[in-house]
């Protein structure tokens, strides 16, 4: 996803300057008369038969349709389309009841998804797994009584054995793709050392990779237990395109910003596919924390979509058992493998990838 849009840059950044001579003035400037013509923007989607992606936080909005999407934000007169036209547009307003549009932005949109011809087709060209700690870092431990003998758990242990499981997995289902792993013996790469193998893997045209992290909890409550899935809070902005290109510094922030906004959207997206596929796998036997937020090393400098899964608390006598379990830790290794599944598919359907499988 970087280097399509690097790759855009370099091709037609006087375009974008052009197009932006004005937003600096014109960025947060307001109407004097406010909009009566307000269209919910939930309306807008269905009209369009469009997929409607909100995040409240940062009040960043992304639609997509036929492969095609658009970026804008509440308030903000700045919208994106397909990452290579931008305009300004009568921001949109949002009260208590939801987020509206004024005619002219929602016929702006209609015309653009009914015009414009099929994109290009993206794809996921890379999955690189994650197994958290290695070799003198153990992470987590914790102790269990099994059939009658204490025995220790180490973290490292845990998280390699899934992430095996869920490469052969992957590797199996997608021999099109470059399946990845951070490490596949005791070994401890440092954090910088993953995100750098991360941000470094070579991609084709239209390519994109996904990164997830895989850990085991712990807690001084040996009462704390359950599953959860993390990604990068909304809040936390990082640099998600190459200072290095040719693009005017008034553009990036702009830009990278909103380049920003789709990894958070998509990461959220995986992270909620792989919660419901944990819960179907190990719902019965583990509690569903739910989906957190947090700005982890691995996922704030990771320049893609990326989560970091926490299977159990290896400090819970009842969990850590079933993290002990071979079998267990296969069911952990089935409810990622089929949330990054779910989630490939409708990102390449939507893209207007068609697997050759």
């Amino acid at each position: 996803m970087i280097k399509i849009v690097n790759d855009y840059l370099r091709k037609n950044l006087v375009l974008i300057l052009i197009q932006l001579v004005c937003v600096h003035a014109l960025f947060s400037e307001t109407s004097s008369d406010a909009p009566t013509d307000r269209i919910a923007l939930t309306d807008v989607a269905k009209k369009l038969d469009a997929e409607l992606f909100w995040d409240p936080l940062s009040g960043g909005i992304l639609l997509s349709c036929n492969g095609h999407l658009v970026n804008f934000r509440c308030g903000e007169r700045l919208v994106l389309f397909d990452y290579q036209e931008i305009a300004l547009l009568d921001p949109p307003i949002r009260d208590s009841e939801g987020v509206y549009l004024t005619k002219s932005f929602s016929d702006r949109l209609t015309s653009f998804f009914s015009t414009i011809p099929p994109p290009a087709s993206y794809r996921v060209g890379a999955i690189l797994i994650d197994p958290g700690h290695g070799g003198k870092d153990p992470g987590a431990i914790g102790k269990v009584t099994i059939k009658g003998k204490s025995t220790e758990i180490l973290e490292k242990d845990i998280v390699l054995k899934v992430a095996k499981d869920l490469y052969s997995r992957l590797s199996s289902k997608y021999p099109d793709k470059k399946i990845l792993l951070t490490r596949s013996t005791d070994t401890y790469p440092s954090l910088e050392d993953r995100v750098e193998m991360a941000n470094s893997v070579k991609l084709g045209e239209h390519e994109a990779i996904l990164y997830i992290s895989i850990h085991a909890n712990s807690a001084f409550s040996a009462a704390s237990s359950g599953f959860e899935v993390w990604y990068l809070t909304p809040d936390y902005r990082r640099t998600v395109i190459d200072k290095s290109n040719s693009t005017s510094n008034d553009i990036l922030p702009i830009l990278n910003s909103m380049m920003e906004e789709e990894f958070t959207t998509e990461s959220i997206l995986i992270a909620k596919s792989i919660l419901d596929e944990l819960a179907v796998q190990i719902g019965k036997q583990s509690t569903n924390r739910g989906i957190k937020e947090e700005s982890w090393f691995v996922v704030r400098n990771a320049k893609m979509p990326s989560v970091l899964a926490e299977l159990g608390f290896v400090s819970n006598p009842s969990e850590g058992i079933l993290l002990a379990d071979d079998e267990y830790l296969k069911k952990c290794s089935s409810g990622i493998y089929n949330g990054l599944t779910n989630f490939i598919s409708h990102f390449e359907g939507s893209r207007g990838f068609t697997s050759k499988q």
